[in-house]
């Protein structure tokens, strides 16, 4: 069963392992960006998604998810609206 976090700013998602199955972009202006890395903050070594640019109306669905040990951070650039949905 997958959780929810409905999110518009630099978020920490999850503070221990987990997996991302995929975002939801409801709205994305001003250069938007997404990042998410595999910790508890923004560690340039730590990324499991390096910087993209979202589409807004678009799901990104990770398949089988992305297994992170440390947690799960997402980094907002721009102005965006979504939901990350993870285990």
């Amino acid at each position: 069963m997958s959780n929810y976090a409905q999110i518009s700013a630099s978020t920490l998602v999850k503070n221990s392992q987990g997996k991302v199955k995929g975002i939801m972009v409801s709205a994305a202006s001003a250069t938007p960006t997404i990042t998410i890395y595999d910790q508890e903050t923004a560690v340039a070594s730590g990324k499991v998604i390096d910087t993209f640019t979202p589409v807004a109306g678009t799901n990104y669905n990770f398949y089988d998810g992305i297994n992170t040990r440390n947690g799960i951070y997402v980094v907002i650039g721009g102005t965006v609206s979504a939901t990350v949905y993870y285990e």
